[in-house]
Order: structure tokens, then sequence, then C-alpha cells
């Protein structure tokens, strides 16, 4: 089975850019709570961090990782199709 590999990265920056949006969003109304949970991710101690949220900056993040993650789509399944 061959993959449509303009659809599935086209799909792929969609989904990316719908969960950007979602953490942005979660990072506005919970920035503690997000910040906690970020430093249980990457096993750190953010307790002394500090957010710094933007408008342009949510929306640079909204591009630069729809694009980023758009073209990871479309090389996955074009070498998947090999």
């Amino acid at each position: 089975m061959k993959i449509n590999a303009t659809k599935f990265g086209l799909a792929t920056a969609l989904t990316f850019a719908i969960f950007w949006l979602i953490c942005s969003l979660l990072v506005w109304l919970l920035p503690s709570l997000m910040m906690d949970m970020t430093g249980h991710m990457i096993h750190g101690n953010w307790s002394q961090m500090g957010w710094q949220l933007s408008v342009s900056g949510v929306f640079m993040g909204l591009i630069s990782w729809s694009v980023l993650a758009g073209v990871f789509g479309w090389l996955l399944a074009t070498i998947y199709n090999k």
C-alpha cells in the first residue's frame, strides 16, 4: 500500500498546528501547571523558570513547527513508499 506523501505531510502539519495552538492556550490559561508538566517531561526542575508567551511567538512557533512537521511527514511517507 502506498501513502500519498503530500497529503500525509499536510495532515501532519495540520495536526502539529492544532496541538501547538492547544498547548499555547494551556500555557496561557495554566502556566504553573504546564511548567510543572514540562519539567516532568524532560526530567528537569523548571520551578524557577517562566514562560515568555506572546502573540508573535505563538504565531512564529505555529508556522515553524507546522512546516517542519509537514516536511517530516512528507519524508516519512516518501521513505515508507520506497
